[in-house]
């Protein structure tokens, strides 16, 4: 079981009051464990403002990505090419989130204070990484929170072409277990890539009307993601 950290000393405040146009619910607090789930737990999660050393912006899309698990795109070829790859869990954490922020990347946002902060999560527990690796080499990979059935999809990273959907399909096959049905896996915006792979749009209201059967399920089996080259993949 995760190590639940010590209460966040700040407030969220009341997510029905939110700002109804606005995706930017919050700024400033701290990116302390009790925080990040605190807010993950209220439907928020934190962006750097862009600017070093101004407060931390805090995010409840109007319009929110997820990805149902019965509604992930999987084209013969991605299935095939799974093959090839050998999928593990949390066993280069620190690389994936390393991987995912590198700076040449268009759109990055994730600087040093985020990376390290999702480290803490993760030595705690919180945090998880779905890699691909090619000839032991990471080639891909994705990483989040989960929390009960909340898996908050934080960012996805790939050097080798389907790498990162390969580590997508291997974590949507670990969420579609017995409590498949109250499972979240968040995206947070909804992009072409992730319509690709069959994410939609819910409202604010209905994802925070998931949150609660979400988070009061048990967390998922993360070791049944791990398989060699070869092995199964998909039901």
């Amino acid at each position: 079981m995760p190590a639940e950290p010590s209460p966040t000393r700040w407030a969220f405040g009341d997510p029905s009051g939110y700002d109804p146009l606005d995706d930017l619910v919050a700024v400033g607090a701290d990116l302390e464990p009790g925080t990040l789930l605190a807010a993950y737990r209220r439907g928020l999660f934190p962006m750097p403002s862009g600017e070093a050393g101004d407060p931390m912006f805090w995010f409840s899309p109007v319009r929110r990505g997820v990805i149902p698990l019965d509604g992930l795109r999987v084209s013969r070829s991605l299935r095939r090419s799974a093959r090839d790859f050998e999928v593990r869990v949390d066993t280069a954490f620190a690389d994936v989130v390393a991987g995912c922020a590198d700076p040449s990347r268009p759109s990055g946002w994730i600087d040093g204070e985020i990376a390290a902060a999702y480290l803490r999560l993760h030595r705690l527990g919180w945090a998880h990484s779905v890699e691909a690796w090619r000839e032991g080499r990471l080639v891909g990979g994705l990483y989040g929170v989960a929390i009960g059935g909340l898996f908050a999809g934080e960012s996805m990273f790939h050097v080798e072409r389907d790498a990162s959907k390969v580590a997508l399909l291997a974590l949507v096959e670990v969420l579609s277990d017995a409590h498949a049905a109250q499972r979240v896996l968040d995206v947070q915006w909804l992009t072409p890539h992730l319509a690709s792979l069959g994410a939609v749009e819910v409202s604010r209201a209905a994802y925070l009307r998931l949150l609660p059967a979400a988070l009061a399920v048990p967390a998922p089996d993360f070791g049944r993601a791990n398989r060699p080259p070869g092995g199964r993949v998909g039901p």
